[in-house]
């Protein structure tokens, strides 16, 4: 995988980075930013002029306002309003290089999902508290959009007879815990402006708690109602106000309820726009997780709690085949391994029908064949990155097991008699090399966030 560029256009800077495919960040440049479009634009260009080496694939650039991701254009813009030029268009014409154009807190989303304080969690929402307040929303490990532009979350009411909003409502999050908010609850107090959210941390008197109580609180409804409606993993503040208000949340915790998840201050700072604008550049392949074991190893359980976490569809070797032991009964064990042999090429011809980028979930004893073809399948199937589940249990547990479920399977299986042999195999089986690969003991509780860490 190559190198990609990340540029984060923001209200005050426009940053961006060269990353390599590690995620390392080689090369960095910050500007001042342009309101009009035509200079932002100008801007950028120089700026990927400056970063641009031989092994860059790909642009992503992060925006403030709404933006329409299927067709890639801005709708709505705010200090820098880019609703008025085809954006990404014109940048890809005039670097030659493909440009993917998304909504800043969307980027900043994918920024610590790849690097920061999401890693390893599929279920997110993120909250940027700036001059505005931004939001964005993981699902199953993708940017819920909703009809297009999900995610709006600085226009949630929590006000309702609130400051009015530019987007037409009321008391919404952004005018009432935004920095903007910050210093309108400043001059209400009586306070000079410019003071800042840390000096009033710092003094903890009357005056400063009744300011830092307004500013948090209706962010703490929200975030409230963001966690009974989506269920997150975690709610992630950044943002250049973020750490000023996870502290300032402190001083307005949240009640006991039936529903709550951890509030966490993003970990990656200004970086999180410039890395996850690089991570959505980056030329999009399928993705398969081999969950690998012999028979009865314990991998069919293993596909399921990734498949619950995450949302990825499975494919099963012998899901694809059953039916058809089913149908052609009786079935020797040739047979049996003819059929699971047309299985597996079945199930990479059916992951090269999934949208280009689909992550699936692969549920086989993939030592039946020899690996030149799987790696025949994969290719064919259009999968760029692989990642392996290696499921494995004492000899004897998994000789049992399969002596347990017998009686269940499809004539055409093996019956007791596979039992020592199955043993024998369990015993000298190893997993594939040449993928990153995780071991999971099924004979132990499974770690969840371990495995899911793996799969980030």
């Amino acid at each position: 995988m190559r190198a990609t560029i990340g540029i984060d256009i923001g209200g005050t800077n426009v940053r961006a980075a060269r990353i390599g495919a590690d995620g390392v960040v080689q090369d960095r440049r910050a500007r001042p930013s342009l309101r009009d479009g035509e200079g932002c634009l100008r801007l950028c260009r120089e700026m990927v002029a400056e970063l641009r080496d031989e092994t860059v694939a790909a642009i992503g650039v992060g925006v403030p306002g709404q933006v329409d991701f299927a067709s890639q254009r801005v709708l709505s813009g705010g200090y820098v309003d880019l609703s008025t030029l085809p954006f990404a268009e014109r940048l890809a014409q005039e670097t030659g290089l493909p440009v993917t154009l998304d909504n800043d807190a969307n980027m900043a989303l994918l920024g610590e999902v790849a690097q920061g304080a999401a890693k390893g969690l599929a279920h997110v929402v993120l909250l940027t508290i700036g001059t505005g307040i931004g939001g964005a929303i993981l699902d199953h490990g993708r940017i819920l959009r909703g009809r297009g532009v999900a995610g709006q979350l600085g226009h949630l009411t929590v006000v309702p007879e609130g400051r009015d909003c530019v987007c037409g409502k009321r008391g919404c999050t952004e005018t009432e815990s935004s920095g903007t908010a910050f210093g309108l609850h400043l001059a209400e107090a009586g306070l000079p402006a410019g003071t800042r959210a840390e000096a009033l941390l710092a003094r903890g008197d009357a005056v400063a708690e009744r300011v830092l109580h307004r500013w948090a609180a209706p962010l703490r409804g929200a975030i409230d109602t963001l966690i009974a409606t989506l269920s997150p993993e975690a709610v992630i503040i950044g943002g250049g106000a973020g750490a000023a208000m996870v502290a300032a949340l402190g001083r307005v915790p949240a009640r006991r309820s039936w529903f709550h998840a951890p509030v966490l201050g993003a970990g990656l700072g200004d970086d999180a726009g410039v890395i996850g604008a690089a991570v959505a550049a980056r030329p999009k392949g399928r993705r398969a997780v081999l969950v690998n074991g012999v028979p009865a190893s314990g991998k069919s359980g293993v596909a399921q709690a990734i498949a619950a976490a995450t949302g990825w569809p499975i494919l099963s070797l012998d899901t694809v085949k059953n039916p058809f032991l089913v149908e052609l009964a009786p079935v020797d064990r040739l047979m049996n391994r003819t059929l699971g042999r047309a299985a597996y090429r079945s199930i990479f011809d059916l992951t090269a029908q999934f949208a280009p980028d689909a992550t699936v979930i692969i549920d086989a004893w993939f030592g039946f064949q020899p690996p030149e073809v799987l790696q025949a399948g994969l290719a064919a199937a259009g999968i760029t990155e692989v990642r392996q589940i290696w499921c494995h249990a004492p000899p004897e547990t998994i000789g049992a097991r399969y002596a347990a479920r017998v009686a269940t399977r499809p004539a055409g299986h093996p019956g007791l008699d596979y039992v020592p042999e199955l043993v024998a195999l369990a015993t000298r089986a190893r997993p594939l090399d040449g993928y990153p690969s995780h071991e999971v003991d099924t004979a132990a509780p499974l770690d969840r966030d371990a495995l899911m860490r793996f799969l980030a």
